[in-house]
């Protein structure tokens, strides 16, 4: 399969660009009611509303590969908290079980595009090469 190492770079954008969408609509729901989630609409000041604020403005800037990597750590944390303080208890290892499935591919999508960065569509490129 070593043919698909030619698409590595563009294919890591395309998972950065889809998984920052995805994490941003999560924020938008919060936030703005769009889209439209029955029962998610946390006050701004609460832990929710810090959660929306950050997967908002994280996930526009991870869309853009704009500081990607310290965006991506930050992220990686987020979800990693989320995962402990909402989806452990009684489950702790079975995140089908705990409705923990979307905090921990999460964690792990973003921790990795920490380490290699945003691919070859990253606004972070463009501004690099100074």
């Amino acid at each position: 399969m070593s043919f698909l190492n030619r698409f590595q770079p563009v294919l890591l954008s395309v998972l950065r660009i889809t998984a920052a969408y995805m994490f941003m609509l999560h924020g938008t729901a919060k936030l703005f009611t769009f889209p439209f989630v029955e029962g998610l609409n946390p006050p701004l000041a609460s832990i929710y509303g810090i959660a929306g604020i950050l997967e908002t403005v994280g996930g526009i800037l991870l869309l853009l590969g704009l500081f990607t990597r310290p965006t991506a750590f930050l992220l990686s944390g987020q979800m990693a908290v989320a995962y402990f303080m909402a989806h452990t208890s009684p489950t702790p290892l079975f995140p089908l079980l705990n409705g923990g499935e979307a905090a921990a591919l999460f964690c792990f999508v973003f921790l990795y595009i920490a380490a290699a960065g945003g691919g070859a569509w990253a606004l972070d490129n463009r501004f690099n090469k100074a």
